[in-house]
């Protein structure tokens, strides 16, 4: 086992100057944050599955200051609940199938342009925030108009890394990824 601090993660270079403006990230959630089931229990209840690795990288991109923004046409307990516990709930817009709007208004809030923002979305309703956003993004599995449109398609599929792989190149971006790798190993 190696304490090795050197990040073995490398990130192309026109994509890690295209993301270091980036101040505020526009995530989706079903298909995105999660595989994109829908579990729905016989008295209607939603479940959600969700990935520790996109949780911990959105904690790590929060404390080097780039704002996590949800948008989702839906709106359930369960997506409430991981919010929250990540402390994600106060910009979060949800229950809108429009999302540009409530995009747009708390980018406003926040004082950010859309040269700022980086956006991760897996079909047509992301399509206006990922055609908009400096930085866009898909996982592996998305609608064929929205992989044709963004700047990144990560490897990890969607609610098994997919939202961490884009934290971890904007962390590289805002020069902070090999520091928050050295404090974890050390």
């Amino acid at each position: 086992m190696s304490a090795d601090p050197t990040p073995r993660q490398t990130f192309a270079t026109e994509l890690l100057l295209r993301a270091q403006p980036v101040r505020a990230l526009l995530l989706d959630v079903d298909g995105v944050l999660t595989p994109g089931d829908l579990l729905v229990g016989a008295d209607g209840e939603q479940l959600k599955r969700f990935c520790t690795l996109d949780g911990h990288g959105l904690k790590l991109l929060e404390s080097c200051g780039v704002t996590a923004v949800v948008l989702s046409g839906r709106d359930s307990p369960a997506l409430r609940a991981r919010l929250a516990e990540l402390g994600l709930l106060r910009h979060a817009v949800l229950g809108r199938s429009h999302k540009l709007p409530g995009a747009q208004a708390a980018l406003e809030a926040l004082g950010l342009g859309w040269g700022e923002v980086a956006a991760i979305g897996d079909d047509w309703p992301d399509l206006p925030l990922l055609t908009r956003a400096q930085l866009a993004a898909c996982p592996p599995g998305a609608h064929p108009e929205v992989l044709a449109r963004v700047h990144v398609r990560t490897r990890a599929a969607a609610g098994a890394g997919a939202v961490r792989e884009l934290c971890d190149l904007l962390l590289s971006a805002q020069g902070r990824y090999a520091d928050l790798l050295s404090q974890a190993v050390a």
